[in-house]
């Protein structure tokens, strides 16, 4: 691997206190080019701009896909990584689905550690703090021909980062539009799967909800996820889900809650969930919880539902399950407890090392 440090970090002139998420990048980037029918040697390079044709073939076609992660450094300053494994695994799953040649997993964590190294300064200790991950490839052939292209790039940059929602989450439950449909990339961290989101989720916005929750794209009855986030309901003691598909992400903090729920003795249904069934049991108050999870919000909870004209009111309780739940995964996350899943992943151990606990090798 070959690596070109930065002689002007930009570190200095970053305020910490006041981060908007996504906006401000670390010194580097990793990078790796495919061509001629194979990966090329990895590179962690100063973050800097991208050249490129106007012909390149993502512009037009779409070919994309990209994943988000995150590292903690705790009290003492070491670093981590929360089931890293997964995000590897998902994005060779979505690049498969999309044509895109598979990554190989040495130059990922090789290069995701050395990247982390580098930057390690960036990441901040405490609670919220942390250092967003994002891994992306994309076809970069300069060819305006409507087929999977013969060159591609991998990259990876870091953002600092704290809450990704500053304020309370409304939702809108979908009636007209559809996220994903059967046989489509619903599953995959397609890029294309979040664009096509903006002009539902700016029409919610208008009416005053955050997000839009998916629904099913055949008949627009069953409840999916939302845009940035799994969701989960909470009727009376029991937490329910809808299961993974070929339009639900399969989200890798939704399977973390799934298991510390069972694990701590909450009756867990992961099923299809009719919007009928929730809007019932907010009326007669058996509706105690919704929120979302993802890696960028980790457990946000949600205050109402937005359908057919109506807002529903979630209970405001003194002890919600959602912040419960949010304590075991993040108390994980930053080292502050024992992680007795093996999720939590030093930043310190070698690539064989991380491929030998995720199962990899």
């Amino acid at each position: 691997m070959k690596i070109e440090k930065t002689s002007a970090s930009k570190l200095a002139h970053v305020n910490f206190e006041n981060l908007t998420f996504g906006s401000v990048f670390t010194d580097h980037m990793f990078v790796c080019k495919y061509k001629d029918n194979k990966w090329h040697t990895p590179e962690v390079i100063p973050y800097q701009p991208l050249s490129f044709e106007p012909s390149m073939s993502v512009l037009h076609y779409g070919q994309a896909v990209f994943e988000g992660m995150k590292a903690y450094k705790d009290d003492q300053g070491k670093v981590w990584l929360f089931r890293p494994d997964q995000n590897f695994k998902r994005i060779n799953r979505s690049a498969k689905r999309l044509q895109i040649p598979e990554f190989p997993e040495e130059y990922f964590f090789e290069g995701l550690i050395s990247l982390l190294e580098i930057d390690e300064e960036w990441i901040k200790p405490g609670i919220g703090n942390s250092l967003y991950i994002r891994p992306f490839v994309f076809s970069s052939q300069a060819c305006v021909q409507a087929s999977p292209s013969s060159e591609y790039t991998f990259i990876i940059i870091c953002c600092p980062v704290k809450a990704y929602y500053g304020g309370e989450v409304n939702v809108l439950i979908a009636e007209e539009f559809s996220r994903a449909a059967d046989g489509g990339i619903g599953y995959t961290k397609a890029a294309g799967n979040y664009g096509a989101q903006f002009h539902p989720t700016a029409l919610a916005q208008e009416q005053g909800y955050q997000q839009i929750v998916w629904t099913d794209a055949k008949s627009h009855e069953y409840l999916e996820e939302a845009g940035t986030m799994n969701i989960f309901f909470r009727v009376n003691d029991c937490l329910i889900t809808a299961p993974t598909n070929d339009r639900i992400l399969d989200g890798v903090t939704r399977k973390s809650v799934i298991q510390i729920a069972r694990d701590s003795g909450i009756n867990v249904e992961v099923r299809p969930i009719k919007i009928e069934e929730i809007v019932k049991a907010s009326e007669n108050n058996s509706l105690k919880e919704m929120f979302g999870s993802g890696t960028a919000v980790v457990i946000n909870p949600i205050k109402s539902f937005g359908y057919k004209g109506i807002n529903y009111k979630l209970p405001e309780l003194e002890s919600p399950l959602s912040s419960k739940l949010k304590d075991k995964i993040m108390s994980i996350q930053y080292n502050l407890s024992e992680d007795p899943y093996g999720w939590r992943v030093a930043l310190d151990q070698s690539f064989s090392s991380i491929a030998a606990i995720s199962g990899l090798k």
